[in-house]
């Protein structure tokens, strides 16, 4: 059976000789993904429908620039974030945020170390089960840094690598290992202020193995 990635070079191929089903093909493929992708960057589904069909259009236009060193899907989640971001920026529904590399505000020495350290009063698939909790991690993610979140998002809800999310935006593995460890940090922290037990709580501590669950 032909992978993922043979099916996405073989439709790849079929459309940029002209098969315009090939093309509707790889829409249908991916067009879930990306609307998922922009919704969770842009926060509503109007924007995000934007965002889907000015992917696609960049797609149609470019199909003869993708050279395959990397997979298909992606170089086009790159394309929908690229969108995404530049919808929020036009809008100015957020401030402008940049991708680029910053090393001055990436080492571990400035990580945010938690302020509020509890036990939770559930267990994670209780909380998981309950009907609210979706709401509460979205909007967790939402005050998130914008670099932080898109990070977190491409990691580890979309489930792209390392590898795969540094070349989405456009920086190095280890600046995607330190801002994804800082995205869960901010991340736990907020959760655990819903979620923790206050008679529990715990002194804050930093932490030795900064990198352990990367």
């Amino acid at each position: 059976m032909a992978s993922d990635r043979d099916m996405d070079w073989a439709l790849l191929q079929k459309a940029r000789a002209g098969d315009f089903s090939a093309f509707e093909a790889l829409v249908s493929r991916y067009e879930r993904r990306v609307f998922g992708l922009a919704h969770r960057i842009v926060g509503n589904g109007h924007d995000a429908e934007e965002v889907v069909q000015q992917t696609f259009l960049t797609l149609l236009e470019h199909l003869h620039d993708f050279r395959g060193d990397s997979a298909f899907a992606t170089w086009l989640l790159r394309i929908a974030s690229n969108h995404a971001l530049g919808l929020l920026r036009r809008e100015a529904v957020r401030a402008t945020v940049t991708l680029a590399e910053d090393t001055r505000h990436d080492g571990q020495d400035d990580l945010p170390f938690p302020s509020f350290i509890a036990e939770w009063r559930e267990t994670p698939d209780q909380i998981l089960g309950r009907a609210e909790t979706a709401r509460i991690l979205q909007q967790a993610m939402n005050e998130l840094d914008e670099k932080y979140r898109l990070t977190f998002l491409l990691r580890d809800v979309e489930g792209l690598s390392t590898a795969e999310t540094a070349e989405v935006l456009g920086i190095t593995e280890s600046n995607v290992k330190v801002r994804l460890l800082r995205a869960r940090l901010m991340l736990r922290e907020k959760l655990t202020r819903i979620f923790g037990d206050e008679t529990r709580t715990v002194p804050p501590h930093r932490h030795d193995d900064l990198e352990k669950d990367i």
